[in-house]
């Protein structure tokens, strides 16, 4: 499209009513007065002028360059800039005209409202945001309409959603393949705070129905926002379903779509939002969604019956137990599944203490600091209206002894390598015991043998207490006293134990040994005799 000239910009820069008619002028008397010459055809140098006094935008100036003035408000609000279009409508950053309160404005084209489905789902949104409040959630201030013009003002979320944090960060660091995923402390904290987020929903009565990375915006203090609620659904019976009413079967997004989503839509509870967290969490730990390649019918298909290739596979450091959350969240059978999203969140917490607390060791150790002196920046795990859970009821799966069909895992099912984990204690539930793990024999199995033959034999002794010196003591110095003053170890060693240890086992295999032999010559004899 032609450029207009500098004569008709500022025509239409005063027509548009974007900045005040008295600062305009001014601001161009200024410009005038810095060039010292009349101004030449090509507005391209007023215009970065304008820009610089923040008198405009760069679309303003696009769409004034282009000839056109209107469309710049929108009912209280002037927009700003073009933030985003998706399936449904238009999103546009704007300012309140009064308060300068920066939001997020959510158009419904004019071309859809044709479509009674659109304009019904649009407004299905804005009820379901205006239900919710919570911090991990973006909040809807208002829903409004101007002549044809359907709109939603939002908060604004100043960042980026995890599917372009991930995509940048591997086009950034595409020569250093170590630094292009997300560090798994990161990750399990995005996971937790959009589950906290979508608990929040399932017990206002909704599910979300299109959880997936692009749908999870991060703000520059890094806290989580779940937005799109357009597909959402009501789980109270007497709020109509979109997906009934309008004969829209399947509804969300191929690459993160529970099998039972794809199958019918309005019959889903909050376990298909689990299942897209998981697909979500498996893209942020391998940079791609858990079926990548194919048509959308095969990857639904794909969806339906497999499951997805071993994150460590692809990226052998990722911790054991942090895959076996990610699996369990993604099983096929929804019974398989964690039974809530507060059960993801009080998982990976009780992971992620352990793991800064392994990372501060490590830290400690090359450094040559003492471990054990506290670790800060550790958050705790227990949240306002929910009781601490003892590691042993954390709850997860690993998919690295093979595939789990249908829900229903296989004989090769193991638990992560990292410890074997007992299943939740779910009650209330009609999944709880269909989804219950029996481990106790691998547990028994992982127990050291000398653990279980003496129990005594695992314990570190205890070191006798030293003769006191009842001579008189002179006096002690700082320098005295830090020089005798013990340094406090991370972890006591059990070396006592692993010498009774060692007895013990030589000891049985000698008699072992002893045994074979005299049995050997017994029987010789006695073929002899015979």
């Amino acid at each position: 499209m032609a450029k207009v000239n500098t004569e008709k910009f500022i025509e239409l820069a005063r027509k548009c009513g974007l900045v005040d008619a008295e600062v305009f002028e001014a601001s161009l008397e200024a410009f005038r007065t810095k060039s010292g010459e009349p101004l030449d055809d090509d507005p391209d140098a007023l215009v970065d002028w304008l820009i610089e006094q923040k008198l405009i935008t760069r679309w303003h100036a696009d769409k004034l360059v282009q000839g056109k003035y209107k469309g710049f408000f929108l009912g209280k609000h002037k927009l700003l800039g073009h933030l985003g279009t998706g399936g449904m409508s238009s999103v546009y950053l704007a300012e309140h005209k009064i308060m300068h309160h920066r939001r997020a404005i959510k158009v419904l084209p004019k071309s859809r409202l044709g479509n009674t489905s659109y304009l019904a789902r649009f407004k299905l949104e804005a009820k379901a945001i205006a239900a919710l409040n919570h911090p991990n959630i973006v909040r809807a201030f208002d829903i409004d309409q101007e002549n044809d013009t359907h709109y939603i003002v939002m908060e604004y979320v100043d960042g980026a959603d995890l599917q372009t944090m991930v995509k940048r960060r591997m086009e950034k660091y595409k020569d250093q393949p170590e630094k292009q995923l997300l560090d798994f402390g990161v990750v399990a904290n995005y996971i937790i705070q959009s589950a906290h987020g979508l608990q929040h929903a399932h017990d206002m009565g909704l599910i979300h129905r299109d959880v997936k990375p692009a749908n999870l915006l991060v703000n520059s203090e890094g806290v989580v926002k779940i937005l799109d609620l357009g597909l959402a659904l009501f789980s109270d019976d007497s709020q109509a379903s979109l997906t009934i009413d309008y004969n829209d079967k399947v509804l969300g997004t191929a690459d993160y779509l529970a099998p039972e989503q794809a199958l019918n839509s309005h019959t889903v509870d909050h376990r298909a939002d689990i299942y897209g967290l998981g697909c979500t969490m498996y893209f942020l730990l391998t940079g791609h969604p858990p079926f990548p390649e194919g048509t959308i019918a095969q990857r639904i298909a794909k969806h339906q019956s497999t499951m997805p290739p071993d994150i460590r596979v692809e990226r052998p450091s990722c911790p054991g137990e942090l895959e076996g959350i990610c699996f369990k969240m993604i099983q096929k059978d929804p019974k398989y599944r964690y039974t809530s999203c507060n059960a993801v969140a009080e998982a990976l917490e009780q992971w992620l203490v352990k793991y800064k607390q392994n990372v501060a060791a490590k830290a400690a150790a090359r450094s040559g600091i003492d471990s054990s002196v506290g670790l800060p920046g550790v958050p705790s795990q227990d949240r306002p209206g929910s009781s601490p859970r003892s590691e042993s009821e954390v709850d997860t799966v690993n998919n690295a002894a093979g595939d789990t069909q249908g829900g229903r895992p296989k004989s090769g099912l193991s638990t992560s390598d990292s410890g074997v984990m007992l299943p939740v204690n779910l009650q209330n539930s009609d999944s709880s015991v269909s989804s219950t793990i029996d481990l106790e024999a691998e547990i028994a199995r992982k127990l050291p043998a000398t653990s279980r033959s003496n129990p005594k034999a695992a314990e570190v002794r205890k070191p006798a207490k030293p003769t006191p010196n009842l001579a008189p003591k002179p006096a002690e110095t700082p320098a005295a006293v830090a020089q005798t003053t013990p340094r406090v170890q991370a972890t006591a060693t059990p070396t006592g134990s692993r010498r009774y240890s060692r007895w013990v086992t030589t000891g049985g295999l000698i008699i072992m040994f002893i045994t074979a032999v005299a049995l050997g010559v017994i029987l010789a004899r006695w073929f002899d005799g015979r």
